[in-house]
């Protein structure tokens, strides 16, 4: 009897047992992308593991999502780079779970290398697991989360949640929730677009306990009745700091969410047809986010560049400051821009800046960070003057109390409430009102031909005196300063351009003396000028006169002296006297990329992504932004230089050609250096911006792989050309091969296998295939999807 008890318990486990009450999936079972959603049940239908439809789109996520809810709320999705196209096809094999596109190429697996898989479940705990044919779990979706965790999962030593990029976009986003060994939970912001956390977190939790390991944390766990808590070795709890709304209820659904603002939140749903029929929050941390991710000096803040953050019952809201605008209107959290030019260069310096801005004051705001100068004991008027009166300063913090004025200049980055701190934000005023300044004329309709007759006569009646005294004040002065100043060549008119004296660069230079780098053109060294803001500078003294230097050097003077962003090296000045030819830049303070890339040690992956972005962001700029588009013509890392905080800015324009408003394309002689050099130069056929677009690929893979585009001392033929041979570890799979085990870049093969993408479509021989900067930006930063490039491109080592 006794017996037969003990045989009735144990099939009454095994029938409520999570794993095995369950309607097991059998090998070679499938799922296609479609239109509906293809997905596998859970026993209760709860849950769904499957195709999950993007938006009524031809694209899908591999997810699994709560089944049962109108809006069928996700919980768990492969980490694909881009959407999964509508035809692909989802199989179950020995080895695991293999995602193919349309095409028939695998594109995810989630898989089990000893080959032993003998089926597959859906669980009604949410969970999506392979089983051996001992049915013990050999890949589980717990084991493996992404923005979310479910009642019974546990996050162990290692475990890692990652919030999403945007409401709608599932693509690794800004924050993430670690679980470190001994129990130390952190929320950390990530420097996107890489993946790699910042050094600071904004929440931390810690029960690491050295003199009693069993008091030490052990895991998170999310209790099947909605608590969450670390449960330590000796089997005690230590509760999370939350944020209280709702005490958890029951008949509901659970979930926890690290979501896109970087709030980690517990939701709950009711599971009947009671209440209300929507996710409410139960509770959440940080207390602040706006507030606690402003205790970090690195990246934007929740809200991005140039914004600022407010939080009402834990969801914060984020704001421009008077004067700026969102960069994305349908993403608040994307950061703002400024609605007017900045920075120094940009005004008419003969026109007085108080007629040029002023100052909107708010009371409580600050972006704690990025002071460049403090200035005490300062009034506010003191204040007020030193911004307006500095080119860099594009707001203030004035602190009355202290007598205290922090000058901040852009980016502005954190930005939340404070009490008791004024911010001056400093706005252009409308140009057309300033007296000294070009204005567009208006033309009234209604002047009768009596009026203009009138008008006309009126000044007739004067212009010939006043030609004439005009004429002979303007003789007078160009006869006196023709002796004291070199002669300024007709042909190079920059107005925001300084006009130096060979001596006075002579000077600067100590005679020519530091010399910081040598090309085909002329040399380049270091100077220091005796005024003026910009003390440090870099002149290059190009060759002796030739109608070639002379071309580089106009062409030079007249490219960039048009030009401000943050990613151009700024030309402050030139030179041209006799058979003299200098310019002056400010000087870059980390030399040039080249030397970046290819020194030793090593550069991280964070840094050189941070350097392609911001050299595709100044491309688009000549490209797009500027008034007469620029094609510079010599993209390459020895053309790229780095300012004290590592930011690229494009140099040397003595090769550029500038285009008409209404062109597109040029014709001219071949230019650039080896191996960067488009393929149409050597056709004899008009060039456009898409000569720069190849350069850049070009660059990109450099700088993916940190190595030179052509190394014959590999002693392989197959590596010697990058560009060969990243295609070829892309066509076969190998894209690990071109970091060499770099750690930090391997962390995320997916942003690896865009980029690669992204370069080979740069570089394909067609121009017309090759996208614009401004797509390159967009698909590097992952908002627009980088399609397959062509299976049989011609070979892209012809340019070599």
């Amino acid at each position: 009897m006794a017996s037969a008890i003990n045989y009735l318990v144990f099939f009454s486990l095994l029938l409520f047992s999570p794993t095995l009450a369950m309607a097991n999936i059998a090998l070679t079972s499938s799922l296609s992308a479609i239109n509906d959603n293809s997905s596998w049940n859970s026993p209760s239908g709860d849950f769904a593991f499957g195709f999950h439809q993007l938006n009524n789109t031809d694209t899908f996520l591999l997810a699994i999502w709560y089944a049962k809810i109108p809006d069928e709320t996700i919980v768990w999705h492969a980490n694909l780079t881009n959407p999964i196209q509508r035809g692909s096809r989802l199989e179950l094999k020995t080895t695991g779970l293999v995602l193919n596109d349309p095409q028939d190429r695998t594109i995810w697996m989630a898989e089990e290398p000893d080959g032993t898989v003998s089926d597959a479940a859906m669980l009604d705990s949410g969970n999506f697991v392979l089983l051996n044919s001992n049915s013990v779990e050999v890949w589980e979706s717990f084991k493996n989360p992404t923005d979310t965790i479910l009642p019974t999962q546990l996050l162990e030593w290692g475990g890692k949640l990652y919030s999403r990029l945007n409401e709608a976009n599932y693509s690794k986003g800004r924050f993430e929730l670690q679980y470190f060994s001994k129990g130390d939970i952190k929320l950390y912001p990530v420097a996107w677009p890489s993946e790699y956390p910042y050094d600071e977190s904004y929440y931390s939790i810690s029960t690491s306990n050295t003199t009693n390991s069993s008091e030490s944390g052990l895991k998170l766990v999310f209790g099947e009745s909605g608590e969450i808590y670390i449960e330590k070795r000796n089997g005690g709890r230590v509760q999370l700091s939350w944020q209280t709304v709702a005490p958890p209820r029951v008949n509901y659904y659970y979930r926890a969410t690290l979501d896109f603002d970087g709030v980690f939140r517990q939701y709950a749903y009711p599971n009947d047809s009671a209440g209300d029929r929507r996710w409410s929050v139960l509770r959440y941390i940080p207390e602040n986010i706006c507030f606690q991710l402003t205790h970090t000096q690195q990246g934007s803040g929740v809200c991005g560049f140039n914004s600022y953050c407010n939080q009402t019952s834990g969801t914060p809201s984020c704001h421009c400051p008077p004067g700026y605008s969102p960069i994305d209107p349908n993403n608040q959290f994307g950061g703002c821009k400024p609605n007017f030019a900045q920075g120094c260069g940009v005004d008419d310096q003969s026109v007085d800046p108080e007629e040029l801005y002023y100052f909107q004051k708010l009371q409580g705001l600050n972006w704690p960070f990025g002071d460049y100068d403090r200035l005490e004991p300062y009034n506010q008027t003191d204040c007020e003057q030193s911004c307006l009166h500095d080119c860099l300063c594009a707001a203030a913090i004035f602190d009355g109390l202290n007598s205290i004025c922090w000058k901040k200049k852009l980016p502005l980055a954190n930005g939340r409430f404070q009490r008791g701190s004024l911010v001056l934000i400093k706005v252009r005023r409308d140009v057309s009102s300033v007296p000294g300044m070009p204005n567009i004329p208006s033309y009234r309709s209604g002047n009768t031909k009596t009026e203009k007759q009138i008008l006309l006569g009126s000044l007739g009646s004067s212009m010939f005196f006043n030609v004439l005294f005009l004429v002979l004040i303007a003789r007078i002065v160009l006869l006196r300063r023709k002796k004291k100043r070199p002669a300024k060549d007709p042909a190079v008119i920059e107005p925001n351009l300084r006009l130096f004296s060979f001596k006075e660069l002579k000077e600067a230079t100590d005679g020519f003396k530091d010399e910081l780098g040598r090309g085909s053109s002329g040399c380049v060294y270091k100077g220091v000028l005796k005024s003026g803001s910009r003390n440090l500078v870099a002149v290059k003294k190009l060759n002796k006169l030739s109608s070639e230097g002379e071309r580089e050097f106009k062409s030079e003077v007249d490219a960039i002296g048009k030009t401000h962003h943050k990613n151009l090296v700024q030309l402050l000045g030139y030179c041209h006297e006799g058979s003299h030819q200098l310019l002056v830049y400010e000087f870059m303070s980390n030399g040039s990329l080249s030397t970046f890339l290819f020194g030793s040690p090593r550069t991280n992956w964070t840094q050189r992504s941070s350097v392609a972005i911001g050299i595709a962001t100044g491309l688009v700029y000549l490209h797009e932004e500027c008034k007469s588009t620029i094609i510079h013509c010599d993209i390459k890392p020895q053309n790229i230089l780095l300012d004290e905080s590592f930011t690229p800015r494009i140099s040397d324009f003595g090769l550029s050609k500038t285009l008409m408003m209404d062109q597109s394309r040029t014709c001219t002689a071949i230019r650039g250096t080896k191996g960067y050099v488009a393929p149409e130069w050597f056709k004899n056929v008009p060039v456009t911006v898409k000569v720069d677009v190849y350069s850049f690929g070009v660059v990109l893979l450099e700088i993916i792989c940190g190595r030179r585009g052509v190394e014959m001392e590999f002693g392989e033929e197959e590596r010697a050309i990058l560009t060969d041979w990243a295609y070829t570890c892309y066509m076969e799979g190998r894209l690990d091969c071109l970091l060499e085990n770099e750690d930090l870049g391997l962390c995320d093969m997916a942003m690896l296998r865009r980029w690669v993408m992204t370069a080979i479509w740069c570089i394909q021989e067609n121009p017309s295939k090759r996208p614009t900067m401004k797509t390159v930006v967009q698909m590097l930063e992952g908002y627009v999807e980088v399609p397959l490039p062509p299976f049989a491109p011609t070979s892209f080592s012809s340019a070599y």
